[in-house]
């Protein structure tokens, strides 16, 4: 247990730490910095600490699907909807965010694959490949149904902002295993959702442990401003599409994602000559009174950024991946970032989350067929993730989260926008689909069930909570011991719930 410290005024550090700071070029880390300052505790270790458990994983890539994916057209068949399609739910009507009507069959065709005989819809061919490397877990629920606080349920484990990310704790209980990059990295083309920053947050914990936010965008014009196509189009002997080459746009440049760490004004030298300088100020401090941890938080931040400059480059640098790597990803901002993710974990970051895009795009209130383009922007990069781990020998100790803040109801949407377009589902946290994999947890296993219209979760439920106390677990962490002490409590990641989920564990 971790003691937090009342905030000091420590006024001539602090000038010194925004100065040197903004001669760094850390403007992105800028807001960080200023929000932790004075709330941040004890200092995170720079290694793995003790561990409670044997630690079955060293990092996490999570696949957030932001917005709502329907598992009832994904990978939780159900036939009794194709029976009783437009009749009315049976026991009356479900209490959503919006006016629903009569029960809605899926426009998907579902095949069974590989040896667990999972049921996978057509949106997702290139993962069907893959169903018995996947856990798939179809009992989830949680007790939010809208985007905002159920975004942070699932990242924070709590419906407010201001507690700390998965992610953030990772990094608190265990450090990360390269100083010279980030613990925690967020990949998005733009800012997701309109909770944003949040998401990711360190809330109380240090500065240090705060999610590092890089755009995975794909530019699309070339240095003339003209159209550069991510692809180049082919045929098969018999006419058909082949698959396509995917190509790096000729204007990539690795030090643009990360802008805000490069300072063309101050060489690194100097720049390791004012950290020293601010290490020695610390110390003098320190020798007066006692070390400042909130102080020592946004120091080690800047010395990850500094570390930066020489690697972030070079791992941020997909060009260095042959042919058949790109093409086995697929083109576009899913696969670019599915890719920057697996070589970010492959240098030793603690965990990477990648979320689709901006806003809610998974949200299919008006038309279900919207699905088609976000699974296929989707389908083929999270397959390859799979694919691309074992290639490189990290399956074993790598575990793959996928999932949405919730699902979709059975039933069709009838307010609302939309037209004459009434073919969407409304949210439903009552029962959906996540799916995890890698070496730690059981290949191939089918956890829970929803009842027989997909609504709601009725064998071995599994809360959003009981996912963070397995990932913890699967760390070596045992999530009832991690905790930190801030406002007069003790707070933790699963707060005052959450069950290890022992059945999927391989």
């Amino acid at each position: 247990m971790f003691e937090s410290h009342k905030a000091r005024n420590p006024t001539t550090r602090r000038e010194a730490l925004r100065r040197i700071g903004n001669g760094f070029g850390m403007m992105a880390f800028a807001g960080a910095i200023q929000q932790s300052i004075a709330r941040a505790g004890a200092s995170s270790p720079g290694g793995v600490a003790a561990l409670d458990y044997p630690q079955r994983v060293k990092r996490v890539i999570f696949l957030f699907m932001n917005g709502g994916l329907s598992a009832i057209d994904a990978f939780d068949p159900k036939p009794m909807l194709d029976k009783y399609d437009g009749q009315p739910m049976p026991g009356g009507s479900i209490a959503t965010e919006r006016r629903t009507g009569a029960l809605m069959r899926s426009p998907y065709k579902f095949k069974k694959y590989g040896q667990c005989g999972m049921d996978v819809s057509e949106l997702w061919p290139h993962l069907s490949e893959v169903v018995d490397d996947i856990c798939w877990v179809r009992s989830v629920y949680t007790e939010i149904p809208n985007h905002e606080p159920a975004c942070l349920m699932m990242n924070t484990g709590a419906n407010q902002a201001g507690r700390p990310s998965v992610g953030a704790w990772l990094t608190y209980g265990l450090g990360t295993e390269n100083q010279n990059l980030p613990g925690y990295v967020v990949l998005c083309p733009e800012l997701p959702t309109t909770v944003g920053q949040p998401l990711w947050s360190n809330g109380f914990l240090p500065a240090i442990n705060q999610g590092t936010f890089i755009s995975n965008k794909v530019q699309t014009a070339g240095p003339d401003g003209a159209p550069e196509p991510d692809a180049m189009p082919a045929k098969t002997a018999d006419g058909k599409d082949a698959p396509k080459k995917v190509v790096v746009e000729k204007n990539f440049d690795p030090k643009k994602i990360l802008n805000y760490v490069n300072n063309p004004k101050f060489s690194l030298a100097e720049q390791r000559r004012e950290l020293d300088l601010l290490y020695k100020l610390e110390k003098m401090r320190g020798e007066q009174t006692e070390t400042d941890p909130q102080v020592e938080a946004v120091i080690k931040s800047m010395e990850t950024a500094y570390r930066m400059q020489t690697e972030a480059p070079d791992v941020f640098d997909v060009r260095k991946e042959s042919q058949a790597t790109l093409d086995m990803y697929g083109p576009g901002d899913v696969a670019r970032g599915a890719l920057t993710a697996v070589r970010l974990v492959e240098k030793g970051v603690r965990m990477v989350q990648l979320y689709y895009s901006k806003g809610d795009p998974w949200d299919a209130h008006t038309d279900i067929l919207a699905h088609k383009i976000n699974a296929k922007n989707s389908d083929q990069a999270f397959a390859a993730v799979i694919k691309d781990l074992k290639a490189r020998g990290l399956w074993n100790d790598t575990l793959v989260v996928c999932g949405s803040e919730f699902g979709r109801t059975p039933v069709r949407e009838v307010g609302g926008g939309g037209g004459s377009v009434k073919r969407g589902r409304d949210h439903n946290p009552f029962g959906f689909t996540m799916w995890l994999a890698g070496g730690a947890v059981k290949g191939g296993a089918i956890y829970g069930a929803t009842d027989d219209f997909g609504f709601k979760a009725v064998e071995k439920p599994a809360h959003v909570h009981d996912i963070h106390a397995t990932i913890l677990y699967l760390m070596g962490i045992d999530h009832l011991k991690l905790t930190y002490r801030y406002s007069g409590r003790d707070f933790r990641l699963t707060d005052v719930a959450g069950n290890v989920l022992h059945d999927l564990i391989a």
